[in-house]
């Protein structure tokens, strides 16, 4: 929602995990209110995803922007609440591009990546568990459709 937990700490585990599997992904995290534009991640999760060796501390709390629609090919999204809020400001041609990104995971309940602002150092460090565990799909997800294009 305001770009400064969830999407930002997948964010990083997944330059991080793209890096590693040689994939060049062109991304951004951003939200879907705009409570904390310009500002950095909060420190909790900075302190979390560093411990755990990924990089947050340059992160700029952004919104969702109307061409993000046609510049990306997957917008994901952290759960049910941000994913109609997407659907709703989305133009029809590119509705295909909407998903819940905690799918990618294989873990089949809960489907969403759970707000940790108002938890506690464990709800933080579950972000980044979910974030590591739905990478794995996606990059395979990433590769296949990268081969079919060949």
């Amino acid at each position: 929602m305001g770009n400064i937990c969830r999407s930002p700490t997948v964010e990083a585990v997944a330059r991080t995990h793209f890096a590693r599997a040689n994939l060049d992904i062109h991304m951004a995290s951003a939200g879907t209110e705009n409570y904390h534009q310009g500002g950095v991640a909060d420190p909790r999760s900075i302190a979390i995803a560093r411990a755990r060796g990924y990089a947050l501390g340059g992160h700029r709390a952004r919104q969702v922007r109307h061409a993000d629609f046609a510049d990306f090919d997957h917008l994901l999204a952290m759960d049910q609440v941000n994913l109609a809020t997407l659907v709703t400001r989305c133009p029809p041609q590119f509705s295909h591009k909407l998903e819940l990104f905690l799918p990618f995971s294989g873990i089949t309940h809960p489907h969403e990546v759970p707000d940790p602002y108002y938890g506690k150092t464990a709800d933080f460090e579950n972000v980044v568990d979910l974030a590591e565990r739905g990478m794995s799909g996606l990059i395979e997800r990433l590769r296949k459709a990268s081969s079919a294009h060949v």
